[in-house]
């Protein structure tokens, strides 16, 4: 059966990387991405790589969506059902970091950072997240399958929270709970308990928001979102995963 996959922050980074590990899983992928010219030519990347290699038959296509508009993510939904019929897994990749650093290697404290950083923080983390699965449900409680993977970080774990980085921090501790909670959820009936809801941490990367210093490549970052979105049956559910183990909350 073919699946369709949403991925969000696709056109670069670790996102760009998951659209890819989908491809090759025979998957087709929506690229969703805030930027058309960024969304097109990631996907003639892809386009190219697969025109030549054995997964010709996958497909990937941009869809524009913009994280910071709760409308955009329903004309998403709305489209990628439109043109496939059906939405089986959703990658919630795209993300902000906005928190400052502070002068010269000093990291700022909570008690010196605006306190505005948060709902700008949270509207792209954590309700933008909220809402697709919202909007995704529906379609995979319809066919008794779905896989959602929440890009959360080790930052937002409360087991070894400390300092910096208050409005990253927190927002990632908050989808860790969108996890819970919609992954809760779905275990409650039959039908539905074949929807996996998991959240990642892809480690500390090399990508723009990474830095260039960052010691893990994007196909390290990548490998256990794909992992997760294509889990079989009984698979783990309401789990916090870094390289496909288990990590405290």
């Amino acid at each position: 059966m073919d699946r369709v996959a949403i991925v969000t922050g696709g056109n670069r980074g670790i996102g760009f990387e998951v659209c890819r590990g989908l491809l090759k899983a025979g998957i087709k992928v929506v690229l969703a991405a805030r930027n058309r010219d960024a969304g097109e030519a990631a996907v003639a990347k892809l386009s190219a790589e697969l025109s030549s290699g054995k997964e010709s038959k996958s497909q990937v296509v941009w869809l524009p969506f913009d994280a910071n508009d709760l409308s955009s993510a329903e004309r998403l939904v709305a489209q990628t059902i439109h043109t496939f019929g059906r939405i089986d897994i959703l990658v919630n990749n795209a993300g902000v970091l906005i928190d400052p650093t502070g002068d010269g290697p000093r990291i700022a404290p909570a008690q010196d950072v605006d306190v505005a950083k948060l709902p700008a923080t949270f509207a792209v983390n954590t309700i933008a997240p909220f809402r697709l699965c919202q909007l995704v449900l529906p379609s995979m409680q319809e066919k008794g399958y779905g896989r959602i993977v929440n890009v959360s970080s080790g930052m937002g774990q409360l087991s070894e929270m400390n300092g910096g980085w208050p409005a990253y921090r927190l927002s990632k501790t908050a989808l860790n709970a969108v996890t819970r909670i919609f992954a809760f959820e779905m275990a409650q009936t039959p039908q539905t308990r074949d929807v996996l809801i998991n959240s990642c941490c892809p480690g500390w990367v090399r990508t723009a928001m990474g830095g260039s210093s960052a010691p893990r490549s994007v196909e390290q970052g990548a490998d256990t979102i794909v992992w997760l979105a294509t889990l079989p049956a009984g698979g783990p559910n309401g789990g916090f995963f870094r390289d496909r183990k288990p990590m405290a909350w």
